[in-house]
């Protein structure tokens, strides 16, 4: 059997993506990237907001397409899609041969391996309160970044948010686990850790009793060939003094921080179920940069909550302007099923969360463009992710700089480097978002 996968939505999805390849592969099973010569087709699915679910829909419907004109014979749904609307996927889309939650990855293998038997399994939802994990993966894309998934689910209830109904509660993968999986990707050439979960800021809480993501940094940190370590998905309210002091002190930590605020307007935070305040926020960021004076901010905003008055978009451009984030990302509000957040009164017009969208990405670039321009004359470590041969570059990335969602920095060819190569390169133009230099 050859298998040909699709992976969807965030950085989670792909680490259970490079695991279930693992999986597979350990099993004998052979992977291919053409989907012309596939047997299977599993779609590692998402279903956070409705655009997320439309691709995922539309990727089953393609493969559905393909089974009649090519030897496609299965189609596995795995992921959030399949977890939450197994019995819609079922009675709607009857080309899906099965279905595999996000607690069941496991079971991928087995899967498989009936549907050749002429079998067709039950869908698998697994257990909520088991943290699948410590499995081998199967790098995709670039091979020298990769993301390290420390917990599954989340505790928060946001009342936008659906993940808890998907995922389940907060639960952490034990460290010693965490820091084996890190020693095999450094061992097989990955340069940089991206800490990532539903919320990384609590790790460790349910089961050491105590916030430990600056413990499992440190030790991460002896890994003695990995060279960086990014933090993302960073709630404001759970930033501690701790772990501010280890991303200041420790040399492999980029000075790099994503922390999701969703708005600034304290009326929308409260109806969001968010645990601060526009105050504390402010109060964060200064702690930040006080102890960090180059610290590099990433945050996301929601625009057009329910009940959102232009006074609180206002607020929310007004604190964008104060505070001068160095990468930003706005979402228009997207209603999702079964979250108190649908069922509220005054729904925002799509019209208008659209409008507030784009005046907050307006003023973004703009502050983008400026902190990009600050950076001309500095010299700063780079990440090499590869080259245009047509343009004699390479391309890379600074601290400031998360793959695939940030900026880039072109230096010019000089001598031949690895992907996964740091060198040290002054910064001598800035176009847009992205910067220009040369190695020193």
């Amino acid at each position: 059997m050859k298998v040909y996968f699709i992976s969807l939505g965030c950085d989670k999805n792909t680490v259970e993506t490079q695991m279930m390849l693992g999986i597979l592969m350990d099993a004998g099973i052979e992977i291919t990237e053409d989907e012309y010569e596939a047997d299977a087709c599993v779609i590692n699915s998402c279903a956070f907001i409705a655009d997320a679910k439309r691709e995922s829909i539309n990727a089953i419907l393609e493969m559905a397409r393909l089974k009649e004109e090519s030897k496609l014979k299965y189609i596995v749904v795995a992921g959030c899609l399949g977890q939450r609307y197994k019995d819609e996927l079922q009675e709607q889309i009857p080309e899906v041969d099965a279905i595999v939650g996000i607690n069941s990855f496991d079971k991928i293998a087995e899967v498989l391996i009936s549907l050749e038997d002429k079998e067709h399994p039950a869908p698998l939802t697994g257990d909520e309160d088991k943290v699948l994990c410590g499995f081998r993966r199967v790098l995709t894309g670039i091979n020298h970044s990769a993301s390290l998934k420390i917990a599954e689910g989340c505790n928060k209830r946001c009342t936008y948010c659906a993940i808890p109904k998907i995922r389940g509660n907060y639960r952490s993968v034990p460290m010693e686990v965490l820091l084996k999986e890190a020693e095999d990707l450094v061992r097989n050439g990955v340069r940089e850790l991206v800490i990532v979960a539903q919320e990384t800021t609590v790790y460790g809480v349910d089961i050491y009793g105590r916030k430990s993501l600056p413990e499992l940094i440190r030790k991460l940190a002896l890994i003695e060939d990995l060279k960086m370590i990014r933090l993302m998905y960073c709630y404001p309210e759970e930033i501690t003094d701790e772990l501010i002091e280890v991303m200041r002190d420790e040399p492999k930590v980029c000075h790099y921080i994503d922390i999701p605020i969703q708005s600034a307007s304290d009326a929308v935070l409260k109806k969001m179920g968010r645990r601060t305040d526009e105050a504390s926020i402010r109060e964060l960021i200064g702690r930040l940069r006080e102890a960090i004076p180059d610290i590099a901010i990433r945050t996301t905003l929601i625009s057009g909550f329910p009940g959102e008055k232009g006074s609180d978009h206002r607020k929310t451009l007004q604190f964008v302007k104060d505070m001068r984030f160095d990468r930003l990302g706005v979402f228009a509000y997207s209603p999702e099923e079964g979250t108190p957040a649908a069922k509220m009164k005054h729904q925002v017009p799509s019209f208008i969360k659209k409008i507030r969208q784009n005046s907050i990405m307006r003023l973004q670039q703009k502050i983008a463009y400026e902190k990009a321009a600050e950076c001309k004359g500095r010299v700063m470590d780079v990440m090499i992710d590869g080259e245009l041969p047509e343009d004699n570059v390479y391309v890379g990335r600074t601290y400031r700089d998360a793959q695939g969602i940030d900026g880039y920095i072109f230096i010019e060819k000089k001598r031949e480097l690895m992907s996964g190569d740091v060198i040290r390169a002054l910064v001598t133009d800035a176009t847009g978002y992205d910067l220009l230099g040369h190695e020193v």
